[in-house]
C-alpha cells in the first residue's frame, strides 16, 4: 500500500493549487450529489449531531459545503499541499494532513464521515483496510457517506489538471463495496447509482452506512 499512497501524494501535491481552482464550482450543476450530502447531512443532524470528517478531503470543498448544511465538519488529506490550500480556503474550518489507512483519530468519536471519491486510487482488495479504520473511528449510530466510480478496472493516469501525475484511477462495482462494507461492520442504509455526466466516463455511485449501535444486554429474570 505504501507505493501508491507515496504515488498518490506526491500526484496531488503537485496539482493542488489548479485542481482546487478547476474544481471549486463542481458541485453547482449535480443535484443528486447535492441531495445524497444533505440527506447524510440531516441524518446525521437528527440523530444528535457531532464531529464530521472529510476523509480525504482535498482543498476542503465538500468540508465547506457541510458546514453549510449544519455539520460541524473538519477535514483529512493524504496530500499537505491540498491541506495547505484548504486551509487558505476555509480559514475558519479545521484541516489535517493524515491517511485514510490509519487515522489519527480516537475510537468512537465521529457522528459521521464522509469519502467523497477518496478512494479511487486504492485497489479493491486494499478498501478493507480502509472500512475497518472508518468503523472504528465512527460512535455507535454515526454515519458514513461513500462515492466512488462504478465498474470493474483501473485507469491509468499519466496527466491531469494540467500536470504531470502518475496514479491509477480504480472503478469498483456497488455490490462489492457494500460487501465489504458489511464485513467491516457498516450496515448498508441506502444506495444511489447515477449515469455519468460530462466530463464522466462512467456512472456514479453513492453508498450510506450505519455503525449499529450495540444490542442491549437482556435483563434476567
Amino acid at each position: 500500500m505504501t507505493s501508491h499512497l507515496d504515488a498518490t501524494r506526491a500526484s496531488y501535491d503537485t496539482v493542488a493549487v489548479d485542481y482546487a481552482e478547476l474544481l471549486k464550482a463542481q458541485l453547482d450543476d449535480k443535484p443528486l450529489d447535492r441531495a445524497m450530502l444533505a440527506a447524510f447531512a440531516e441524518t446525521v443532524r437528527s440523530g444528535g449531531g457531532g464531529p464530521v470528517a472529510d476523509l480525504g478531503c482535498g482543498p476542503g470543498r465538500v468540508t465547506g459545503h457541510l458546514e453549510g448544511l449544519g455539520l460541524d465538519a473538519f477535514g483529512v488529506d493524504l496530500s499537505p499541499e491540498m491541506v495547505a490550500v484548504a486551509r487558505r480556503s476555509h480559514p475558519r474550518l479545521r484541516f489535517e494532513v493524515g491517511s485514510m489507512a490509519g487515522l489519527g483519530i480516537k475510537d468512537e468519536s465521529l457522528a459521521g464521515a464522509i469519502v467523497w471519491y477518496s478512494t479511487v486510487h486504492t485497489p479493491l482488495e486494499e478498501l478493507p483496510v480502509f472500512f475497518e479504520e472508518f468503523q472504528r473511528v465512527l460512535a455507535p449510530g454515526g454515519h458514513l457517506l461513500l462515492a466512488f466510480k462504478v465498474g470493474d478496472e483501473r485507469v491509468r493516469l499519466e496527466h491531469a489538471y494540467g500536470h504531470d501525475v502518475d496514479l491509477y484511477v480504480y472503478r469498483f462495482p456497488p455490490e462489492r463495496v457494500a460487501e465489504l462494507l458489511r464485513r467491516a461492520g457498516l450496515v448498508e442504509v441506502a444506495r444511489l447509482v447515477r449515469e455519468a455526466d460530462a466530463p464522466e466516463k462512467t456512472p456514479q455511485a453513492f453508498i450510506l452506512a450505519r455503525k449499529p449501535e450495540p444490542e442491549p444486554e437482556a435483563v434476567s429474570s
